[in-house]
């Protein structure tokens, strides 16, 4: 009987704590995506793309570059697991992987505005997956670096 009301009170933990994780990471996700939309409003003026040239006409130019990690919280890797067993589209790392990508060209943005440049031009990302502990079951993060040419 002991060893019954022991499985339960863990099992109930485990509940109470991937509960905790899903209300405070949904929070944290919905507060980061309002900012992100408000300073994208902020920063509508300066143009971002990826081609290999400048739409007007500019007469100084300079690399900008940014990076960003975000990490992956409890919540969202046992989603994912679960999501892995059945198969399709892992929407809890899709919408972390759309916040990291926006705030880093957030932050591209920032970093040219404040060197006095008004274009970006040949915006290109590099990601990588940063791993945390020796175990492949612990709990890692995505990085994103972009970089691109910045006129005035």
């Amino acid at each position: 009987m002991e060893d019954l009301a022991g499985v339960i009170f863990q099992a109930s933990f485990f509940f109470v704590l991937l509960g905790t994780g899903y209300f405070i990471g949904n929070r944290r996700e919905k507060n980061h995506f309002k900012s992100i939309r408000e300073r994208e409003r902020e920063l509508m003026d300066l143009p971002v793309h990826g081609g290999k040239s400048f739409i007007s006409e500019v007469a100084e130019v300079s690399l900008v570059s940014t990076s960003i990690v975000i990490g992956q919280d409890y919540f969202k890797s046992f989603a994912a697991g679960l999501r892995s067993l059945l198969g399709g589209r892992v929407n809890s790392y899709e919408s972390l992987l759309d916040r990291s990508r926006r705030e880093a060209i957030l932050r591209l943005k920032e970093e040219a505005k404040k060197q006095g440049m008004r274009e970006v031009c040949m915006l290109r990302f590099e990601t990588s997956g940063i791993i945390s502990g020796k175990s492949k079951k612990s709990l890692g993060a995505g990085e994103f670096i972009v970089y691109a040419t910045a006129g005035r």
